[in-house]
């Protein structure tokens, strides 16, 4: 039986990933979520103790995810640190781009909303992004030791500078409904990197 309400516990938090990540968290209610995970109304409160909580556990499972697949970029086997990196880069494209978000844009579209709704979920948000972080930072460390990367700052700073880069890419490539935004900052990491043709 844990195995049933652990299927029904995620797919209450992937229904509610896809839609939050069109609608934003605020302007979705729970039953909206329920009937998209096809689970009776009565149930959520027995998976979450409140929204807020629930908000939290969709937030860290969404980063479970995000991180694994990040994970599997930059461990690609026969490629440079750049490459790893440059991929990771071009998925970011492509998952973020104006019609294939699907449930990949969970922290540009709630970084802003519910980092002032709650601590819970802003700090499940935090950790979650500096993870991301640490990824990129230990993969612009292993470029700069095999020399495929060189960068101006330090390794943490670039990560840093490049990670807040591209979620303002995103949001802006929301608001003008153009991927042009994340063309030019995939130029500008180039740049940053200091890369020819990875």
């Amino acid at each position: 039986m844990p195995t049933v309400q652990g299927d029904t516990r995620r797919s209450i938090l992937d229904a509610a990933q896809r839609i939050m990540a069109r609608k934003g968290f605020s302007a979705v209610g729970i039953n909206e979520v329920l009937t998209a995970a096809g689970v009776p109304k009565g149930s959520f409160y027995h998976f979450f103790g409140s929204k807020d909580a629930f908000g939290e556990a969709m937030i860290r499972a969404y980063f479970t995810d995000y991180l694994a697949d990040m994970d599997r970029i930059l461990a690609q086997p026969g490629l440079t640190p750049a490459q790893r990196l440059m991929n990771y880069w071009q998925n970011w494209r492509e998952t973020q781009s104006v019609d294939e978000c699907q449930g990949k844009c969970l922290a540009v579209k709630l970084g802003a909303e519910v980092a002032d709704l709650s601590e819970a979920m802003r700090i499940a948000l935090k950790e979650g992004t500096t993870a991301v972080i640490d990824r990129l930072e230990r993969t612009i460390t292993a470029g700069l030791k095999d020399g495929s990367i060189t960068v101006d700052a330090t390794p943490r700073e670039t990560a840093q500078a490049l990670y807040g880069m591209w979620l303002g890419a995103s949001v802006m490539t929301k608001i003008h409904r153009d991927i042009g935004q994340l063309d030019t900052t995939m130029t500008v990491t180039r740049q940053l990197l200091h890369l020819q043709n990875a």
